[in-house]
């Protein structure tokens, strides 16, 4: 992928995403702006809702007062029933629609119904706008909920149209109660100070009685209909269940008989208060709102619902979505095309330097740039051209460095095997003479000036055998002795050697050996000769005396050693040629410079390897790491 199409895509990600964040915002805060306004509106229609219930309550309450107070009446209503006051509740009740218009007496037992004249007799005293009607001698109106078996005394048509299907899954639930609006007005004796006499109550059963419900629908929405469903819609509902309701289900019938959502329910019955919002009603979403009805005594006995259809107001946020779509695409081709020409005219120095890379790297070393536009492409051009440069003359470094090291290295290879067939030759020789020394020294009859030239003798060529022997050593190709171990029995061995010697009685050795090592395989020999040599180096690096820290420790499924001493450490120069052969920092005289190149070998033969940490005057560190089971060169295979 080139760089002039990533950068082209980048270009295009970040213009889409700032027109698709743009857009975004635009069509959620002009949704956010309409659905308020709508649901404001929704509000405000449930206000006007709340007064055409007010009114419908006062029309009757203002019937109820009419009728009351244009007779004057002095005998006891029973009889005034069986006179003119019957007639003209019967004709009250055929005239003006009402479903319920009762006689009570002052003690609550019915003395005549219009509406069902061969019941009476019932107490109706626990109805409260009659006992309210009774006790404070004046009107009152409002919505309440009448039992079953209180509306069938009002008659079998009533309470059939009470009785209503729950559409709950469940095809045997039924609710019988009914809810009424009404009012009840006392009737007040001409003599004796206003005696109540009885009470008249009249009320509409609002069970499957739709009318008020689709006044509100016609005032407030004027039949506006959307894709054949209508607008707005208005409901009541007793408790949760919806008893009178213009909202259509999906079979087109009024949804008489479903419930209130668990929501709204809760928040509107059994909180009492008012709810708006969006919401799913029967099968559609409505912008709605609802409200607690209360019975005079206070108490939540349903609720109030208007709400208009969302998908109308949807529409025009989905148009707004559409011409901001269109634009964020008009926008990102015109974008793309911008945006390809720049980036071809700003990123043509790349291609010189792609083409220049490519020469370079087929072998031609003196191929530049060659160019040098302004600004930040012209400074990566020019440094393109001196990385060249440098890369050129590093190239010749390197060649003539190469060439002398593969002299040098062809020249120590046959150093070394000359020394090795040197080493060879005159290893018998020197024993010889070191056989003789030793024999001579044990004559008789010899000065002291004899004894100390056979001394000289003998230390010369035993360090001579040594700097052979070493030579020997780190060339020879003889297999070890492979057997399994125990470092740590290794190591206790070698330090028990250790602690006996002279050079050591200044040096305090710690042994820190971990419990449950596994063992290893390798020869108990040369690991001794290893661990010598790494003890016999940290005790010269410490002639003032210190302390000497050998430990084990299981790690990744070998076995690690350190000696760690206190002394003169190791300079940073001298670090990276210690296991070189005979390098040495000692005097001479005082090492031969083979005791670390032969541990080294001794530890690459056994698979392992070697390492080295150290600070000048505080102390150097020799790590070795063995692995654990088989053969070493099959683990090298």
């Amino acid at each position: 992928m080139s760089t002039r199409f990533k950068l082209t895509i980048g270009f295009i990600v970040v213009v889409l995403l700032a027109n698709a964040i743009l857009a975004i915002a635009t069509v959620e805060y002009f949704g956010r702006r309409l659905v308020g306004e709508v649901q404001t509106r929704v509000r405000m229609d449930l206000g006007f809702a709340q007064k055409v219930h007010r009114a419908h309550a006062e029309r009757i309450s203002h019937l109820l007062e009419a009728i009351s107070v244009r007779r004057s009446i002095e005998s006891p209503l029973a009889q005034e029933v069986r006179g003119d006051l019957g007639k003209v509740l019967r004709k009250v009740w055929r005239e003006q629609g009402i479903d319920m218009l009762t006689l009570v007496g002052p003690d609550g037992k019915v003395i005549y119904r219009a509406h069902n004249p061969g019941q009476s007799g019932d107490d109706l005293s626990g109805v409260s706008l009659i006992a309210k009607a009774l006790h404070d001698k004046k009107p009152a109106d409002g919505v309440l909920v009448l039992p079953a078996d209180q509306l069938a005394q009002d008659g079998e048509k009533l309470a059939e149209r009470a009785r209503i299907q729950i559409k709950s899954g469940k095809s045997d639930e039924v609710s019988a109660d009914g809810m009424v609006i009404g009012a009840a007005v006392p009737f007040l004796s001409l003599r004796g100070g206003g005696e109540v006499l009885g009470v008249l109550f009249g009320a509409e059963l609002l069970n499957r009685r739709c009318e008020t419900v689709d006044t509100i629908k016609e005032e407030l929405f004027r039949d506006q209909t959307h894709e054949g469903k209508s607008v707005g819609t208005s409901t009541v509902f007793l408790g949760d269940l919806r008893i009178c309701t213009n909202v259509r289900d999906t079979s087109g019938a009024r949804a008489i008989g479903t419930r209130l959502g668990k929501e709204v329910s809760r928040r509107v019955l059994k909180e009492g208060k008012v709810w708006s919002g969006r919401a799913f009603v029967v099968n559609d979403w409505y912008l709605t709102a609802y409200e607690p009805i209360k019975n005079p005594e206070g108490r939540i006995i349903g609720a109030l619902y208007v709400g208009l259809l969302e998908a109308p107001f949807v529409h025009p946020k989905k148009v707004a979505i559409r011409f901001f779509l269109i634009m964020v695409a008009i926008t990102t081709i015109a974008s793309l095309v911008l945006l390809f020409f720049m980036a071809r005219m700003i990123l043509r120095p790349i291609d010189h330097i792609v083409a220049m890379s490519r020469k370079v790297i087929d072998g031609d070393l003196n191929s530049r740039v060659g160019i040098s536009p302004p600004g930040e492409m012209g400074v990566l051009c020019r440094a393109i051209d001196h990385m060249a440069d440098a890369v050129a003359q590093r190239e010749r470094q390197l060649r003539e460095a190469t060439r002398k090291q593969i002299g040098q290295s062809e020249k120590l290879a046959s150093i070394g095997r000359l020394a090795a067939g040197i080493a060879h030759e005159i290893n018998n020789p020197l024993t010889g003479v070191l056989t003789y020394a030793h024999m001579l020294k044990k004559k008789p009859d010899q000065d002291s000036r004899q004894q100390e030239d056979l001394d000289v003798i003998i230390h010369e060529t035993t360090r001579v055998r040594d700097i052979v022997r070493g030579l020997l050593d780190f060339a020879r190709q003889s297999p070890a002795a492979m057997a399994s171990l125990d470092v740590n029995d290794v190591i206790r061995q070698t330090m028990l050697l250790l602690r006996n010697q002279k050079e050591f009685r200044k040096v305090a050795i710690r042994e820190e050996l971990a419990n449950d090592l596994p063992m290893i395989r390798g020869d108990k020999n040369q690991l001794q000769q290893v661990f010598l040599n790494l003890a016999l180096n940290a005790c010269e690096a410490m002639p003032a005396g210190g302390t000497l820290t050998v430990a084990t420790a299981a790690e990744g499924g070998g076995v690690v050693i350190s000696m760690e001493d206190t002394g003169c450490g190791i300079k940073k120069e001298d670090l990276g040629n210690i296991f070189d052969p005979f390098y040495t920092t000692k005097p001479v005289g005082k090492g031969t410079g083979l005791g670390l190149s032969v541990s080294y070998g001794i530890v690459e033969q056994h698979g392992g390897r070697i390492e080295v940490e150290s600070q000048v005057n505080v102390g150097t560190t020799f790590t070795v790491s063995l692995p654990t089971g088989g053969d070493p060169e099959e683990q090298d295979g």
